[in-house]
């Protein structure tokens, strides 16, 4: 049997081989970690290699992506499904093993990391779940949901300002399965932090309510396994195991330096540092003694086999909560759901409310609810004003198995978070404030949408239609800028009979994260036939035409659609023939085929206004360069929002006017 260091010694030597033949990389965390991550691996780490997918898996986050060689090292070694080519094409295009871990790309990687801090904040959503999921299907003699999330995280993590987010309600839920390494090397990229980075980080864990491990040798694996085993005994905080360790460990002259963070360690380098580890193996060759020393796939498969009685034995006992627990991990929508949706939307139809969007979302949420046990949302407190609580509505903030999150003023963690819970399963979560504050949460956006992760963002008071706040409140370029995320599908509804469609679509949406957007202000009920309503589905569609061909035509989406319908009204009465054309989701609507976009949107139809309490270039691509689009191109004011409208020239009489001038 291989000795533990000579184990952790070949993720040092893949990782600087593979770095160096990339001729780009970081190769000093991989080296410097590389005794934890065998300690944990090969102890502690539940999984197995040949199930990657297994639902009682322990999750593994590397929260320090750009140390990704360690990762893929340790998926190769451990026996999942990477192979030594796969490691020589680190960096290297279309390979499953790009600069950074992507979720998807290999199995065993459980989420995409790289922008620093937002990897812990996803275990912490990870961990949300597990415990969430516990409370809601263990039962007395059956614990079928029992695993931990372990994260790796370096300095970088602890400096951005969404680990506080994330860590600091993570220990206000108490979440003791959750079990944080902290590679304490004193090294970023500028060189020793020291000059920028001097917090007591292990008092600051503790002011969260943490458990902390401090003064842990990071390369010493007894002393490693000691401070794992302390960890895993506090089941009521999440731990924090500060490990002191040698960025780029066992290279000669770069070890303890900046200059093995981010760059090749050079061929010199890498041989004078196989001499000093006492590793004599040519580039990607690792002797067959050390792959059986980490080969986890019988332990692994025992592992599954162990959870697979105990859960045969909950199925016969529970088998309604087996089944439901099946069916949710599988990631499956109720066998009634799209039934009960579409009576809940005719409901909606007949009652024919006019309403804010967000008190349409909220009854959504109460009509949906009772069938989706899955979904688990919250707000960055603005619950009152999102309206995300709805009649069945449990807080899970104390631990029990409710579907609520008080996220507090966390917009950025919040969305993070959100992620998290959505790549662990078991949940459709939903995450909610403002739409101006979507700003704060935007790089999490990003990351779902690279993922395809089934995360929804509800934001509410969605333009200068929230008045009094003012521009410090007012979205004008948000909701464009959501549209141009890529796989990003972005709802803004006109009304309660759109905002409910928009909920199930966000649901339906299984390849990717929603935005759902919706007023503050009150909304009228627009008329339609079922085909009119079974359309809104497509994003775009008629919603009022005139008798025989259509002059010109209005676009609007959310509270403008108001102002379309009344321009076209007035246009009728002038004998102009005038349609009009909602677009709740334009990335939607664009999906749709050609013959479709063109019954709504006929290429002959080249009298085209759009309308959107927006920025207005987004809309050229359906107007185009000789349409109008009527909107608002710099920052909102404070005034109540009849007067905004009219102060910025979004009414009626205006989209008349843009109108006959295309006429």
């Amino acid at each position: 049997m291989a000795q533990r260091r000579e184990l952790a010694n070949a993720i040092r030597a893949l990782s600087m081989d593979a770095v160096q033949k990339a001729k780009s990389g970081h190769p000093g965390a991989p080296m410097g970690m590389a005794d934890i991550a065998e300690v944990l691996w090969n102890d502690y780490l539940k999984h197995n290699p040949a199930n990657p997918k297994w639902y009682d898996r322990d999750r593994f986050i590397l929260s320090n992506g750009h140390g990704s060689m360690l990762i893929y090292s340790l998926l190769h070694l451990t026996g999942y499904d990477m192979n030594i080519e796969d490691l020589k094409q680190f960096r290297q295009l279309h390979s499953r093993t790009p600069g950074h871990p992507e979720y998807g790309y290999a199995p065993g990687v459980e989420t995409t990391t790289g922008p620093l801090g937002q990897g812990i904040t996803n275990a912490v959503g990870m961990a949300v779940a597990e415990k969430t999921l516990a409370a809601q299907f263990n039962r007395d003699g059956h614990k079928i949901v029992d695993h931990y999330t372990y994260v790796f995280l370096g300095d970088g993590c602890l400096m951005e300002g969404i680990s506080h987010e994330a860590c600091s309600l993570a220990g206000t839920m108490k979440l003791g399965k959750l079990i944080a390494f902290w590679d304490n090397n004193g090294i970023s990229i500028d060189g020793h932090v020291e000059g920028w980075f001097t917090d007591d980080t292990p008092k600051r864990f503790e002011a969260y309510r943490w458990h902390v491990v401090r003064d842990v040798d990071g390369h010493d694996p007894e002393s490693i396994r000691r401070a794992i085993e302390e960890a895993r005994s506090v089941t009521d905080k999440p731990s924090l195991i500060c490990c002191k360790t040698v960025i780029g460990y066992g290279a000669p002259n770069l070890a303890g330096t900046h200059d093995c963070h981010g760059a090749p360690l050079g061929d010199d380098e890498i041989a004078a540092t196989r001499d000093n580890i006492g590793w004599p193996h040519p580039p990607f060759v690792v002797p067959e003694e050390i792959y059986a020393g980490w080969n986890a796939r019988n332990k692994g498969a025992k592992a599954e086999q162990e959870w697979n009685t105990r859960f045969s034995a909950y199925k016969k006992a529970h088998s309604e909560q087996a089944a439901e627990f099946e069916r949710r991990m599988a990631g499956k929508l109720p066998a009634n759901w799209d039934t009960k949706a579409a009576e809940f939307i005719a409901a909606v139809d007949k009652k024919a409310e006019t309403i804010a969007s967000r008190k349409a979302s909220q009854n959504a949420l109460n009509g949906y609810g009772p069938v989706l046990p899955e979904l688990l949302g919250g707000s960055a407190d603005l619950a009152g004003s999102n309206l995300t609580i709805w009649s069945g509505s449990q807080d899970i903030n104390k631990g029990n198995g409710g579907n609520y999150i008080y996220y507090g003023v966390r917009e950025f963690g919040m969305s993070a978070i959100t992620n998290g819970i959505a790549l662990h399963g078991g949940f459709i979560p939903y995450g909610a404030t403002f739409l101006m504050f979507s700003e704060y949460a935007r790089n999490a956006l990003r990351m779902a949408a690279l993922m395809k992760a089934h995360s929804i963002f509800v934001y509410t008071h969605d333009s200068i239609g929230l008045g009094e706040d003012g521009p410090t409140h007012q979205a004008v370029e948000q909701t464009a800028t959501l549209r141009m995320i890529p796989r990003m599908s972005v709802w803004r509804p006109c009304d309660a009979v759109e905002s409910a469609v928009a909920w199930k679509a966000a649901i339906d949406h299984t390849g990717g994260p929603s935005c759902l957007i919706f007023s503050r202000q009150n909304l009228k009920h627009m008329n339609r036939t079922a085909d009119q309503i079974a359309a809104i589905r497509r994003g775009g569609y008629v919603l009022s035409d005139c008798k025989g061909t259509p002059e010109a035509v209005i676009i609007g989406t959310g509270s403008e659609i108001g102002l379309a319908m009344d321009a076209a009204k007035a246009l009728a009465e002038k004998g102009r023939r005038v349609r009009v054309v909602s677009m709740p989701s334009t990335d939607v609507f664009d999906a749709q085929d050609a013959s479709y976009r063109e019954s709504v949107l006929p290429a002959a139809l080249t009298a085209r206004v759009a309308v959107e309490a927006g920025v207005t270039d987004y809309w050229r691509k359906y107007v185009g360069l000789n349409g109008k689009v009527i909107g608002i191109d710099t920052f909102g004011e404070s005034a109540p929002a009849d007067q905004v409208y009219k102060h910025f020239g979004i009414t009626a009489e205006n989209v008349v006017k843009a109108v006959e001038s295309l006429l």
